[in-house]
């Protein structure tokens, strides 16, 4: 049985492919590496980019084993434009996928990746957590993780700044917020990625609620 999706493209993706959007039909049970798959056969230099794409769907950021559902929109994300052509900061409601992301950022010219994870833990204040919830002032927020980067960039010597929040409901072990700073050096990569989540925590307008056995609390901010 097929599943019909919709497939966009963006940026130097449209030209190696000379398509804007189509329609496709995949098999049932396909995920998004499948789909890469068949885009990069059919058009051998989109492999070009295969470590620095992202691919959405449905607007979200999402990881390549996701299996695509009738009705799907899929889109081909290059780096965007702006600062560095490998510096990002998104929002997303699907798993960070931080491996996926490190990828992207790596350069031949890099000695150091400094990765951090913040991670939904089972416990607050000596009570038991049972899940997350978290929301933003959407636009607001992405704008405030893009002054983060340029306040990176003017106090270290980095080459890559990345950071991806989550939102909606986590689970315990889900990973919250991934940034991930290169360099050619370690000593500025453990800095900067230890100031961009302080200034995170500090000016992001990003709410979380924690979720208990005895009820439910929105976390005080910093």
């Amino acid at each position: 049985m097929a599943v019909k999706i919709k497939v966009l493209f963006f940026g130097i993706t449209h030209d190696l492919t000379g398509l804007q959007q189509e329609q496709a039909e995949i098999p049932e049970g396909s995920n998004l590496d499948g789909l890469w798959g068949t885009y990069a056969a059919r058009f051998p230099r989109l492999n070009d980019l295969s470590g620095v794409l992202l691919l959405a769907v449905n607007q979200e950021i999402a990881d390549r084993t996701k299996v695509l559902q009738d009705g799907d929109e899929v889109a081909f994300l290059p780096p965007v434009s702006g600062g560095s052509s490998e510096d990002y900061y998104l929002l997303t409601r699907s798993p960070i996928p931080t491996a996926d992301l490190v990828r992207q950022q790596k350069a031949g010219e890099d000695g150091a990746v400094v990765v951090f994870e913040g991670v939904v833990r089972n416990n607050s204040h000596g009570r038991r957590t049972l899940y997350l919830e978290y929301e933003a002032y959407e636009p607001m927020a992405t704008r405030k993780m893009q002054e983060i980067g340029a306040e990176v960039r003017r106090e270290f010597e980095v080459d890559h700044i990345g950071i991806m929040h989550r939102l909606g409901r986590l689970e315990i072990g889900e990973t919250s917020v991934a940034i991930i700073v290169t360099s050619a050096h370690r000593r500025a990569a453990f800095a900067a990625c230890q100031f961009a989540i302080d200034r995170l925590k500090q000016i992001v307008p990003i709410w979380k609620k924690e979720h208990f056995e005895d009820g439910s609390v929105w976390a005080e901010g910093e």
